[in-house]
């Protein structure tokens, strides 16, 4: 018989009891159709990505399934008619994987360090945020001298091309 993978949400509103109850329910459809759930994890109440009718959280839970097609569509078929389970998805699978899923693994890493605590802090190691590099424009001269700002001893643009410059070509047509 093919293996299957078989995840599905349950609403948030109802307990973990009945998400047992639930996946009770859809063992014993497999069973009365010659398959059987080799494997079942509950990965707890989580929050979706993004609302599915009208809920933000669910139960989510993983069946490994050892069944025959008729009976992973009857399973799929009840579970659409189910009103708690608001999404499922079965994927077809060469082997089962034995062991923890990857949901469970990554919650169990207590024993590595967090990421966090392996960085350096932002700022204890270079100094403070301007003490080290002085001050932000006083070094420099002020805001528009290190930048080349728009000053009066440009040509074209400061006040000797306007008033000055005229008055002393006035000053040689009156001589």
């Amino acid at each position: 018989m093919p293996f299957y993978e078989n995840v599905f949400i349950a609403r948030q509103e109802i307990s973990a009891t009945q998400v047992d109850a639930l996946v009770d329910q859809f063992t014993a459809i497999l069973g009365e159709n010659a398959g059987a759930m080799k494997k079942k994890e509950y990965w707890g109440l989580k929050n979706l990505a993004f609302r599915i009718r009208k809920n933000r959280k669910g139960h989510y839970v993983l069946m490994n399934i050892d069944a025959p097609p008729a009976a992973v569509h009857e399973m799929e078929r009840q579970m659409r008619l189910n009103e708690d389970v608001i999404r499922f998805l079965t994927v077809r699978v060469d082997a089962l994987e034995e062991g923890q899923s990857a949901m469970l693994q990554a919650r169990g890493r207590e024993d590595r360090p967090r990421r966090f605590d392996d960085r350096p802090r932002r700022f204890e190691d270079r100094g403070g945020r301007f003490e080290d590099r002085g001050g932000r424009f006083e070094d420099r001269g002020g805001r528009f001298e290190d930048r080349g700002g728009r000053s009066d001893d440009r040509p074209g643009r400061g006040a000797e091309s306007r008033s000055e410059v005229p008055q002393a070509e006035q000053a040689e047509g009156e001589s």
